[in-house]
């Protein structure tokens, strides 16, 4: 297989992490419902490519994302006290008790840094969604789980516009407080841009909040991805969340596109000598499997020029 040379720049990280989200983010947007056993498979094809994280499902309520529906049996059918570590979504304490039940180890809960997407996506407000996720994050904790919070719109929003920076500072920090481990930066819409990532970067680091605190969830509306990706890793950030292929999009923001495809980040951090612990012809592999299924042409520019 084809791969970039290399060309290590020490001011780098020698490693990035990888965060998949293809099998939950990237599959919920898909209007066919994909069986569990080929959901199953996708994950144990993504694990054997290398990937150490990868994000199974979310534990919502069917009728929100049907496609979802199927959350306690594909996760019986996965190994979760493996290497990989498996995390699933769960959007309040019902979906908690859920996922408890299922035994899983790592959760991750999603909150909003505007006002309109927290009443559309969240059906609160953007003060109440803290109080929401509060027993859900300390029941989780005292149960041993591991907690990511991700927070969507924080660099536009379809229905306010731009989002200050301030803003998206605030409610990322109150989440770490709260007791997540990590906080997942979304662009849900793609309108970021490398200067506005720095901008947010630096404005954590003012609020003490370090990149080993921090990811980053680039979405490739507007085709900035990879760029946003390479400017977040020149501020430190050592964790990436992608998906194979790049499927995804937001089911409640019609404006949001596909998000960072993995093969594309594989591609880049190897250029530049980072380690990243994936096969990329495995992955491509993958990718190009699923894409069969999905009866779609793959987003993945590198899965596009090496299947």
């Amino acid at each position: 297989m084809t791969l970039p040379m290399t060309f290590t720049d020490p001011a780098l990280a020698g490693r990035v992490d990888i965060y998949e989200v293809g099998p939950r983010d990237g599959l919920q947007n898909e209007s066919g419902i994909v069986p569990t056993e080929v959901k199953r498979e996708f994950i144990e094809r993504l694990v054997a490519a290398g990937l150490k994280t990868v994000e199974a499902t979310s534990f919502v309520h069917p009728r929100w994302v049907p496609q979802l529906a199927d959350a306690e049996q594909l996760v019986g059918r996965l190994t979760l006290d493996g290497p990989t570590a498996m995390p699933v979504l769960v959007p309040n304490e019902r979906g908690l008790d859920r996922a408890l039940e299922a035994g899983v180890t790592h959760i991750a809960i999603f909150a909003s840094a505007t006002e309109t997407f927290a009443q559309k996506n969240l059906n609160t407000t953007l003060d109440r969604q803290l109080a929401m996720y509060e027993p859900v994050v300390v029941r989780a904790r005292e149960a041993g789980l591991d907690v990511r919070a991700y927070v969507s719109m924080c660099f536009g929003d379809p229905w306010e516009g731009a989002v200050p920076v301030e803003q998206v500072v605030t409610t990322g920090k109150q989440l770490l407080d709260l007791g997540a481990s990590q906080l997942s930066i979304g662009d849900t819409i793609g309108v970021g841009t490398p200067g506005h990532v720095t901008a947010l970067c630096e404005a954590f680091s003012r609020a003490g909040v370090g990149g080993g605190d921090l990811a980053m969830h680039f979405h490739d509306t507007y085709g900035q991805a990879l760029s946003n990706t390479l400017a977040a890793i020149e501020n430190g950030i050592v964790c990436l969340d992608a998906s194979a292929g790049g499927l995804g999009g937001c089911p409640y923001a019609e404006s949001a596109t596909g998000n960072l495809a993995t093969e594309d980040l594989v591609w880049m951090l190897t250029g530049l000598g980072i380690e990243h612990g994936v096969d990329l012809q495995a992955l491509v592999e993958t990718s190009v499997w699923m894409a069969g299924i999905l009866g779609k042409e793959p987003a993945s520019a590198v899965v596009r020029a090496l299947r």
